[in-house]
């Protein structure tokens, strides 16, 4: 089993990352289907502009074997709180369903946090939504914490 490679997205992985997160969608089995004819919303390639032109944003592919098998975005977020230290925050960090199990998904972490680690953070931190327990089981193995309760509102 060949490891993974990383690389910044490119536009013509905007398709794969969202269906690689519509794959990981928590509502499991009650998930709708993806539509794929809203793969080339120009609402997408927006956003993929934006985040790949902000020096604090990361958007990752994994490949291995020539083939994206998951994704992740890293956003560094500067604080003055414990006398202005960095966080790093993951998001949508998801693995193709048919690679998890094997320890991608842990290499793919792994590296993230070696990513926060250079860009100078001194913490790094996720959500998870509620109903997914393995993915909790999974972060914990990693050494992460459940320490905070998250909240959102949504505009």
């Amino acid at each position: 089993m060949s490891a993974l490679s990383f690389r910044d997205a490119t536009p013509d992985d905007i398709a794969t990352i969202l269906e690689l997160g519509h794959s990981g969608d928590a509502r499991g089995a009650d998930t709708p289907p993806l539509d794929r004819a809203t793969l080339s919303d120009p609402r997408y390639r927006a956003a993929f502009d934006e985040i790949t032109a902000d020096p604090r944003e990361r958007l990752i592919v994994a490949e291995r074997n020539g083939e994206v098998v998951g994704t992740l975005q890293i956003s560094t977020v500067p604080g003055l709180s414990r006398f202005g230290m960095k966080r790093a925050i993951l998001e949508n960090v998801h693995i193709r369903a048919d690679q998890r199990g094997n320890g991608l998904g842990s290499e793919m972490v792994l590296w993230a946090i070696e990513q926060a680690r250079v860009a100078g953070c001194g913490m790094v931190q996720l959500t998870s939504n509620k109903i997914r327990l393995d993915a909790h089981r999974f972060y914990r193995k990693l050494g992460f914490e459940m320490t905070h309760e998250g909240f959102k509102l949504h505009l």
